[in-house]
């Protein structure tokens, strides 16, 4: 699938209410041509996200979805596999989610939504947000089980490109899977980085 790819750098996160200068951000913007309410319910559907994450192996759920659900995500990447929790912290149908992690790192992020005006050949546009906050800094030393001579600040290092790839990956297949068809999606993408500690190392 073509895309077509803006990326923008920010010195601050794109929503004041997050301001902060220790959390990393990354926002994928693009429209997907189906009405507000039918994208709501399907990003609503936490489990499904499986299969739009390459990493992102099963999502078990524990409650009915509203907030306060919980969820246990398990990921796998090169020799690690890890296990977040984390919880709906509300609802506004349909043009928000917000969640946040509730274990091991300090991470949140929402999905907005926004009507658009359809192009010509189309019947309802809708502007999707994907927004990530996270501070890197907050993983602790005992939070992931790693390989022996392998360092949390070089997994971390190698970890944010990935958290970047991933948004993108999983905003391009959301945009297939709802609309039941391929076709070259438009990617706006900003970030912004901390302004504190950097974290560096090596196995």
């Amino acid at each position: 699938m073509p895309i077509t790819v803006a990326l923008v750098v920010s010195p601050v996160p794109f929503d004041a209410r997050d301001r902060n200068a220790d959390v990393d951000t990354i926002e994928v913007t693009t429209v997907v041509y189906r009405p507000k309410a039918d994208v709501y319910e399907f990003l609503v559907d936490f489990p499904r996200y499986a299969e739009l994450s390459e990493h992102l192996r099963t999502v078990h759920q524990n409650g009915d979805g509203s907030p306060r659900t919980t969820y246990r995500l398990e990921f796998a990447w090169w020799k690690l596999t890890y296990t977040a929790r984390s919880t709906v912290t509300d609802l506004t149908p349909p043009e928000r989610i917000d969640w946040r992690l509730t274990k091991d790192i300090d991470a949140r992020g929402s999905w907005v939504l926004e009507s658009e005006s359809p192009p010509g050949e189309r019947d309802a546009a809708t502007r999707i947000r994907f927004i990530v906050y996270y501070d890197p800094q907050s993983a602790g030393a005992g939070s992931i089980d790693l390989p022996r001579f392998v360092s949390l600040g070089w997994v971390i290092e190698r970890v944010k490109p990935l958290i970047r790839n991933e948004a993108e990956r999983i905003v391009e297949r959301l945009v297939t899977e709802i609309e039941g068809e391929s076709r070259p999606v438009d990617l706006e993408i900003h970030t912004s980085r901390s302004e504190t500690g950097q974290t560096s190392g090596s196995p």
